[in-house]
């Protein structure tokens, strides 16, 4: 997986690489697509959702570009997985998951791998946790109208948040980069902008997301 699937398209960060050859992903599928789990192939994980192929959540680490001392915020736990790498790229990872069962579910795999620098919390992720920032990182794993605001301003100085940014014919992963204390996520000031690429995800659901009522959910 890591030198067929991740190196051979680009990604170069050796400790995203090191992640994610040690990272078991077969233990966050159901049994039933574990025969698939190292497949370059998002897979089913139940409740409507799926764990992204191995290139998406290398990718999204590595525009990260974690040192190992940072503070995580990641939105779309999901079935643990990418919490699970960014656990060996972070110091803490605080993960938001707004499906009760796959964060129960999620909380268990990361116990049994003896993962203690994760903690996934039940809520809308899209307005991120501002009694726990500043983050020096945070990954979106759905894709947002717009950078939501709050996920901005709730960035340190230097941070970066990753996130699929919906527009016509595709979502274009993106990274923002806040560059001074004084952030204005309207006009774009303190904020640097640097566009990934299409990749293709759900909508991000919540208050600074989509609303309820369009289908959708966390993808990772």
């Amino acid at each position: 997986m890591v030198e067929r699937q991740l190196r051979r398209r680009g990604i170069g960060d050796e400790r995203v690489l090191e992640a994610m050859a040690t990272v078991p992903r077969d233990r966050f599928v159901p049994d039933s697509e574990r025969r698939r789990s190292y497949n370059d192939s998002a897979l089913p994980i139940g409740y409507g959702q799926t764990i992204s192929q191995p290139w998406i959540v290398a990718a999204i680490c590595e525009a990260l570009a974690l040192e190992g001392d940072e503070r995580v915020l990641e939105i779309g736990t999901g079935s643990g997985y990418s919490a699970c790498v960014l656990s060996r790229l972070a110091r803490e990872v605080v993960t938001i998951e707004r499906i009760p069962e796959l964060a129960a579910e999620a909380r268990e795999v990361l116990a049994e791998l003896g993962v203690t620098n994760v903690e996934v919390v039940v809520g809308d992720g899209s307005a991120g946790l501002p009694e726990r920032a500043p983050f020096e990182g945070t990954a979106v794993h759905a894709t947002a109208p717009n950078a939501p605001a709050s996920l901005l301003e709730q960035l340190s100085v230097g941070g970066r948040l990753v996130v699929p940014i919906a527009s016509d014919g595709a979502d274009i992963l993106t990274v923002y980069t806040r560059t001074s204390e004084e952030v204005d996520p309207r006009t774009g000031t303190g904020l640097e902008r640097r566009n990934l690429g299409p990749v293709r995800f759900v909508p991000l659901i919540g208050r600074e997301g989509f609303g309820e009522g369009r289908d959708g959910g966390w993808l990772l």
